[in-house]
C-alpha cells in the first residue's frame, strides 16, 4: 500500500478530516507504525493526491487531517480488450492492470472461454472494485478504471467495437501473427485472447475493424505474463 486511498464516506465534520478503521487503519498502525504528528501519502478516490497528518489514534481508528493538492498520474493511452480469464487469474490481473494505468477494460466472451467463468464471485461489483483499489494503492493512483462485461463476442464486435477503437491503433496478440510489437505513438486498443488464443473467426472479425496481429516470439506465455510484456514492449506510457 503506497498510498492510503480515501473515499468520500471517510470524511467527518470538517471537510479536511477523515476517520479510518479496518484494513487501512491496521496498515497505518501495524505496517507503517505511524503515530500522532506523522504524515502519510494519501489520495481521494477519483480525485487528487496529497498528504494526511495523523491527528489522533485510538485502538480502533485513526483521525487524519488531509491536504489534497496533486493530480493523479496520467493514464496509459491504452484500451484493453481481454478474453475473460480464469477467475483466479482475473483476480490478480485486475490489480496489476490497474497499476499499469489502464483505465478502460473490456472483459469478453470468446469461443475458448469457459462460460462458467461468468458465474464467479470475482465478477461481482464489490469484488471487482476491491481488486482495482488494491492496484490504485500499489501505483499511487486514484482514478478507478472502467470495467465492461461483454458476454457476446459477435454483438460486441459488430455493435460497439468501431466506436471503442476510433482514433486508436488496434492490435490483437496471437501466437501465429508475424509482427512483433513496435514503439507506438498515440492511443492504442489492445486485444488479448484466452490461453488457447483467438479462433480464426474471431481473428477475421477483429481484422475487419482494423486490428493487426502481433506476437511475442516462439514461446507461448500465460495471459497474465503476456499482458505485461506487451504493454512494456509497446511503450505506451505517456
Amino acid at each position: 500500500m503506497n498510498i492510503i486511498l480515501l473515499e468520500q464516506s471517510d470524511f467527518v465534520g470538517d471537510k479536511n478530516e477523515v476517520v479510518l478503521s479496518g484494513r487501512r487503519f491496521m496498515h497505518i498502525k501495524d505496517i507503517l507504525k505511524s503515530s500522532v504528528g506523522d504524515t502519510l501519502s494519501i489520495g481521494l478516490l477519483n480525485d487528487r493526491l496529497g498528504e494526511g497528518e495523523v491527528m489522533a489514534m485510538s485502538a480502533n481508528d485513526v483521525h487524519l487531517k488531509v491536504d489534497l493538492t496533486e493530480p493523479p498520474p496520467p493514464a496509459l493511452s491504452c484500451k484493453l480488450i481481454l478474453a475473460l480469464p480464469r477467475p483466479i487469474v482475473l483476480k490478480r490481473l485486475l490489480g496489476s492492470i490497474t497499476s499499469l494505468g489502464i483505465k478502460e477494460i473490456y472483459l469478453l466472451q470468446t469461443r475458448r472461454v469457459e462460460k462458467s467463468y461468468w458465474q464467479s464471485p470475482v465478477l461481482e461489483k464489490q469484488n471487482i472494485e476491491k481488486a482495482l483499489k488494491l492496484g490504485l494503492e500499489q501505483s499511487k493512483d486514484t482514478v478507478l478504471p472502467k470495467i465492461f462485461l461483454k458476454k457476446q463476442f459477435k454483438s460486441f464486435v459488430e455493435d460497439e467495437l468501431s466506436d471503442i477503437v476510433q482514433g486508436t491503433q488496434c492490435f490483437f496478440a496471437h501466437p501465429t501473427s508475424r509482427e512483433q510489437p513496435q514503439k507506438m505513438q498515440g492511443p492504442v486498443t489492445l486485444a488479448v485472447g484466452p490461453e488457447g488464443g483467438f479462433i480464426d473467426y474471431e481473428i477475421e472479425k477483429l481484422q475487419q475493424y482494423g486490428f493487426s496481429g502481433i506476437h511475442l516470439g516462439q514461446r507461448i506465455l500465460k495471459v497474465e505474463t503476456a499482458i505485461h510484456v506487451l504493454i512494456g514492449q509497446l511503450r505506451l506510457l505517456i
